[in-house]
């Protein structure tokens, strides 16, 4: 990239903040980026016409989330929603579309991205049809959803708006598997101490 396009790239970048609870973006609306959380946590929510919520994937800091809308030309498909205060930032459409059509780099990285959130979506409906409560909660905590982190500074609440199940059964799988040695609990946070065990649980052979 060059610094020209770095140079343009930065100018164009907008910082915003969000309280928790607060909704980014909303279903429905025009798309006008490609966006990343600095700090804080969101969830991508959706709605049925029922009135059904389903919460589909966490996003924490670090992060960038999106790319499928700002890609296609149509409203956005779900709600953008703050699970604590966030800092989070917009790279404008037109700068978006100026690194896919120039930057070998950024095809790259988006690429790599692309195929991680389908890896993510694919589980995700796995993990709603097929898996108990426990195997779920484990599922959420895996390398899958938290790539390169291993001590999550997640709460009981926040997990379970991601794997929508109940505090209480969020609770219950939580103290289950501190029990097995798999995690460690301390308050607002989750440290994963057997990886490779958790993923096991996660996904149990098939008998």
């Amino acid at each position: 990239m060059s610094g020209e396009t770095q140079a343009s790239v930065s100018e164009s970048v907008v910082t915003r903040t969000a309280k928790k609870g607060d909704i980014l973006l909303h279903a429905g609306d025009e798309v006008h980026g490609w966006y990343a959380v600095l700090s804080g946590l969101v969830k991508l929510q959706s709605g049925s016409p029922k009135g059904r919520v389903s919460a589909f994937l966490g996003v924490p800091d670090g992060e960038w989330f999106g790319e499928g809308s700002t890609l296609k030309s149509e409203p956005r498909r779900y709600d953008v929603i703050a699970l604590r205060d966030t800092l989070w930032l917009c790279l404008p459409r037109v700068q978006f579309n100026t690194l896919l059509a120039d930057s070998l780099p950024f095809n790259h990285f988006l690429v790599a991205h692309l195929n991680r959130r389908l890896g993510q979506a694919m589980t995700i409906i796995e993990a709603g049809r097929l898996r108990a409560p426990e195997q779920r909660v484990a599922l959420y905590l895996s390398r899958v959803f938290w790539q390169g982190r291993r001590k999550l500074t997640l709460s009981q609440e926040e997990l379970g708006h991601l794997v929508g199940l109940s505090r209480q059964t969020v609770n219950k799988a939580l103290k289950s598997m501190e029990q097995q040695g798999l995690v460690s609990l301390t308050f607002g946070r989750v440290t994963v101490l057997d990886e490779h065990a958790l993923t096991a649980h996660a996904f149990p052979p098939e008998v």
